[in-house]
């Protein structure tokens, strides 16, 4: 049986890195990325960064008790446009984690060129929607993938 997992990107210095390319869908009629979906590019980053640090949506939900994150805010600024058929970087850096907050730090590249950045807080819920303290480990499991 073959298994297939699909490019989750990488880490290094510090930071998770994942390519992302430009489809038809992704766009407005003028061929240019819809503002909205750079959020959709800025989750996937952030899904990746914890699934590659051993952390995945899925294991969380399995916890006892179950668990899931929450983006309290998002603050995107928008430099530059991504067209169709581009292939983009997506870049997550996790600034801050304290207590049930994640402070997170992400920016979508093009060849090295700035199309946009964000400064997102998330925060660990529990199914009912209350605040819980981030995971045990969450700290140490990015550290280690940060320093490589």
């Amino acid at each position: 049986m073959t298994v297939y997992d699909p490019q989750a990107g990488y880490w290094r210095d510090g930071a998770h890195y994942l390519p992302v390319r430009v489809y038809y869908e992704d766009t407005d009629f003028t061929g240019i990325v819809y503002y909205a979906n750079y959020l959709k590019f800025l989750e996937r980053g952030r899904t990746d960064a914890l699934r590659t640090a051993g952390l995945s949506h899925a294991q969380l939900l399995q916890g006892d008790p179950p668990l899931g994150f929450a983006v309290r805010k998002v603050t995107v600024e928008y430099h530059a446009p991504a067209r169709i058929d581009d292939a983009l970087v997506v870049e997550t850096r996790f600034s801050s984690l304290t207590g049930v907050r994640m402070a997170i730090e992400q920016t979508v590249t093009r060849e090295g060129v700035l199309l946009a950045s964000a400064e997102v807080e998330a925060v660990c819920i529990d199914l009912d929607g209350r605040p819980k303290r981030l995971p045990a480990g969450l700290k140490d499991a990015l550290g280690k993938v940060a320093r490589g």
